[in-house]
């Protein structure tokens, strides 16, 4: 357990900084665009055409709370970037939602098995309370930067503070580091 958490066993707290939106699987979009040899954008069929991927393990919110054991399904962020080629440019990443909300992160934290598109929690549909249709899961980091109703993801040559970056959390978000807040 990272330092500062707590087990939330069997819950699931629903926090968010914006309205729930209700966006049907079949109005969902995701986009890579940015520093790619080819921007592309998916459907959600031609999401659930490529390899599905499933994440089992723990997830940690900045609010304290951790559950340890969870099962997410969807598709993993290596998956789509092989399809749009990132350029040797590209650093970081800016998340973004459906709803306009955005956050940070280095591409290093997407890569390698460490990122998924996921559309399933505990063998269910993810339900909007929860990101869904879709959400990017980001496990080894504090779980703002698993934005929710995932639409897209811009690769740049730079940080680009998002959303709670900007409003005082650190840019990064490492649990283990307690990485919480700017200056942290």
């Amino acid at each position: 357990m990272p330092p500062g958490q707590y087990d939330a066993h069997n819950s699931f707290p629903v926090l968010s900084a914006e309205v729930t939106p209700e966006l049907a699987a079949a109005d969902w979009t995701f986009r890579i665009d940015g520093l790619v040899a080819s921007p592309r954008a998916w459907t959600w069929d031609d999401a659930h055409a490529l390899p599905a991927s499933t994440y089992e393990g723990p997830i940690h919110c900045v609010t304290s709370w951790s559950k340890l054991s969870t099962r997410f399904t969807g598709v993993s962020v290596d998956d789509f970037l092989r399809a749009v080629g990132p350029l040797p440019a590209a650093t970081h990443v800016v998340a973004y939602a459906h709803t306009g909300y955005t956050t940070n992160l280095a591409l290093d934290d997407l890569v390698d098995g460490k990122a998924w598109i996921a559309f399933d929690y505990e063998g269910e549909p993810l339900t909007a309370a929860h990101g869904g249709p879709a959400r990017l899961l980001v496990p080894h980091l504090y779980f703002w930067k698993s934005a929710k109703w995932i639409a897209g993801l811009r690769l740049v040559d730079r940080d680009e503070p998002g959303f709670w970056e900007r409003n005082g959390y650190h840019h990064r978000g490492d649990p283990w580091a307690e990485e919480r807040y700017a200056g942290d």
